[in-house]
């Protein structure tokens, strides 16, 4: 097993954390871990977001990964940061190539056939399906697995608690990537709670 892989196995669900005060990183983090996720996706949206990696690193059990990172200098910066995986929104031969070189499991976005062609001839056979929903959802990504049945997937974008089992259903899809345990202004509790329920999907 790939350590992308191992990572992917964790929990069914891994948050994309999208953060702009420095001060909510660790109790984000200690919820989530406590609601049984431990694999933590730290957007790099925001002007904070290295520093919530060092932070959320400090929590025992946290498996901190940085998301949307979309240059070589971005991966330098969140692997100097501590980021234990990158996740991209897309696939480039330069931020592949920084992953492979910084010894970092990498999850790479794909949307077609083009895309998981790219990565297959780079040695990569995990992928983030992005954005799922609009690149034609669970029949996609469906027709995309049969040729590609070596592949794994976590498919990402326009998933919540509503659809997510639908997903998970899926033979090739390990986990999947999700907003929804950390609802903007969300009390502790509150997102401690909602990870226990991602948690529960696995069941």
């Amino acid at each position: 097993m790939s350590d992308i892989e191992h990572i992917m196995r964790m929990a069914p669900v891994i948050p994309v954390l999208v953060i702009d005060d420095i001060h909510d990183a660790r109790p984000i983090a200690e919820a989530l871990v406590a609601g049984g996720l431990k694999v933590l996706e730290v957007t790099l949206r925001t002007p904070v977001a290295l520093d919530v990696i060092r932070r959320m690193n400090l929590v025992p059990g946290a498996i901190v990964g940085a998301g949307t990172v979309t240059s070589k200098k971005q991966l330098e910066e969140a692997v100097s940061a501590g980021a234990e995986f990158i996740v991209s929104p897309g696939l480039t031969e330069s931020v592949a190539g920084a992953a492979a070189r910084a010894g970092v499991p990498f999850l790479p976005g794909v949307s077609d056939a083009g895309d998981i062609m790219r990565g297959l001839e780079l040695g990569l056979s995990h992928f983030k399906f992005f954005p799922a929903a609009a690149s034609g959802g669970i029949p996609a990504l469906k027709a995309l697995a049969a040729p590609f049945y070596k592949c794994k997937f976590c498919p990402t974008g326009g998933i919540g608690p509503d659809n997510a089992a639908d997903w998970l259903a899926l033979d090739p899809v390990l986990c999947v990537g999700g907003s929804w345990v950390v609802p903007k202004g969300a009390d502790t509790e509150t997102i401690r709670k909602l990870a226990a329920e991602a948690k529960g999907l696995a069941a």
